[in-house]
């Protein structure tokens, strides 16, 4: 495992993916997404997971009246559930879909929300099941797996985050009228489609030395104009491969919904009666964003807004949007030097399998651990033969390390080590390490802090857009089947 392998996402990445996982309701808007630093940590081997049950035969339907479907119209069995949707080869059932608006419901009217009209709810929430469920169809068809033990780890770490253990979390969420068992779906769920999205989206994106020399130009140019808003927004979308009349008639419904925005109405409840986003359930609360990481075309109309003020109808490809601009604030101010303590390293990592099962990956690093403070051989050179990684060819190297680089196993076993040091085995999603602290250093980040950050900004102008465009392509691609209710 070479250094980058077990590098970890950043703080911004993991508190993003605790607050989607604990919502773990609708599918989260893409207008911001944090760029990754490294793959996640908890990236590891993975099992099948069950799909989702898919509709039965009538034959087998009319057999076993406890399946959920609707019995044969001559039966005069009670009905339990009908087909709401078709997605491809799989249902979503009407009850489903209830549950689901019962969830929303009560979340809402715990945070004394605007509730938008039954219908606009349910309408709202069977689309973000559709695209939901298109994009964990995709997923296992690309064999995206999470197991058990890498679902307890991401629950265990989500209740760790919230300062609470993880049956406090239970019992919070049984309160609100979740089971446990399907809130851990629905994190599994997430963190598969979250995955996806890495793989798909994520890692295609590509950002210049010469993007990022432009960028630190033209923030230097305009700190002292650097302003974050509070943001909301309505989006109306085309449908794929529209034609003249149906765009028309699009754009007909966004300048309608800003003739009632301009006449009073309220943007939360037009938002969800009208957006075909899926923040449009908030009422289409985006939150603070930083002006200069919104797409140009967003960033030049609210520029122009006082707070309260909406912009014009904006048309991009994918639709027609609205924004709101319900504050914002100056965010100009000197860089902060950064002074960071980097830790020369290197390790040496067996990996279980059935033919050396844990206990005996753990005795023998503690052999080679033995053998290294005997001095009978050195940790380069067993490293060299027994580490199972990419490291292994440089005598298991892993270069400078700063804090936040590892996953949080490594660096507590690694920072509690003196120079010279080797430590006991631990454990980690890779497997079992020895680790040796080679040397210590304190250096000035400043700058590379800076370019770091700008590369972010501009992955997320390219994200937003780039994620955007591949979910509509997904829910595109899906056969999508509207059942009559009867």
């Amino acid at each position: 495992m070479s250094a980058p392998q077990i590098m970890r996402t950043t703080r911004l990445h993991h508190l993003k993916l605790a607050a989607a996982l604990l919502c773990a309701l609708t599918a989260n808007a893409a207008v911001g997404q944090a760029e990754t630093k490294k793959s996640p940590a908890a990236a590891a081997s993975s099992a099948p997971v069950a799909a989702p049950s898919k509709a039965p035969s009538p034959a087998n339907a009319a057999n076993n009246p406890g399946s959920g479907f609707l019995p044969p119209a001559s039966s005069s069995a009670n009905v339990i559930d009908s087909i709401k949707v078709v997605v491809n080869d799989e249902v979503i059932t009407a009850n489903e879909v209830r549950n689901r608006v019962a969830q929303i419901t009560a979340r809402l009217r715990g945070q004394n929300a605007q509730l938008p009209a039954q219908a606009d709810l349910e309408r709202q929430v069977t689309e973000a099941m559709i695209v939901e469920r298109a994009q964990l169809q995709l997923a296992r068809e690309m064999g995206v797996r999470v197991d058990d033990r890498q679902l307890d780890a991401a629950i265990g770490r989500i209740a760790e985050g919230q300062k609470m253990t993880v049956q406090e979390m239970r019992n919070q969420m049984e309160k609100e009228g979740l089971t446990f068992a399907q809130f851990r779906e629905e994190i599994r769920n997430e963190i598969m489609m979250q995955r996806l999205r890495e793989h798909e989206v994520d890692s295609k994106i590509q950002v210049s030395d010469a993007e990022v020399d432009t960028y630190l130009a033209a923030e230097k140019a305009a700190a002292a104009d650097k302003v974050e808003m509070d943001l909301s927004q309505i989006f109306v979308g085309i449908p794929a491969n529209a034609t003249p009349e149906q765009v028309a008639a699009r754009r007909a419904r966004a300048d309608e919904v800003l003739r009632q925005l301009r006449t009073g109405a309220d943007f939360a409840k037009i938002a969800t009666t009208y957006s075909d986003a899926p923040d449009a359930l908030k009422g289409g609360a985006i939150g603070w964003r930083e002006v200069d990481r919104l797409p140009p075309l967003f960033a030049g109309e609210l520029r122009k807004l006082s707070s309260g003020q909406v912009t014009p109808v904006i048309k991009t490809n994918t639709g027609f949007y609205i924004l709101k601009m319900a504050d914002k604030r100056n965010l100009a101010k000197a860089p902060e030097e950064a002074v960071v303590q980097q830790t020369r390293a290197r390790h040496i990592l067996l990996k279980p399998t059935p033919a050396m099962p844990a206990a005996e990956a753990k005795r023998k690093l503690a052999e080679l651990k033995a053998k290294i403070e005997s001095k009978s051989a050195t940790f380069e050179e067993l490293a060299r033969q027994n580490s199972q990684d990419g490291s292994a060819a440089k005598g298991g190297e892993l270069g400078w390390l700063e804090p936040g680089d590892l996953v949080p196993e490594f660096e507590t076993a690694m920072n509690a080590l003196k120079p010279g040091q080797v430590s006991d085995v631990i454990e980690t999603p890779f497997g079992f390490h020895i680790v040796e602290v080679l040397e210590r250093k304190s250096q000035d980040v400043t700058q590379q802090k800076e370019r770091l950050q700008a590369r972010q900004v501009i992955r997320e102008r390219k994200l937003g857009e780039a994620f955007e465009d591949w979910a509509r392509e997904v829910r595109d691609r899906a056969y999508v089947e509207f059942r009559e209710e009867g």
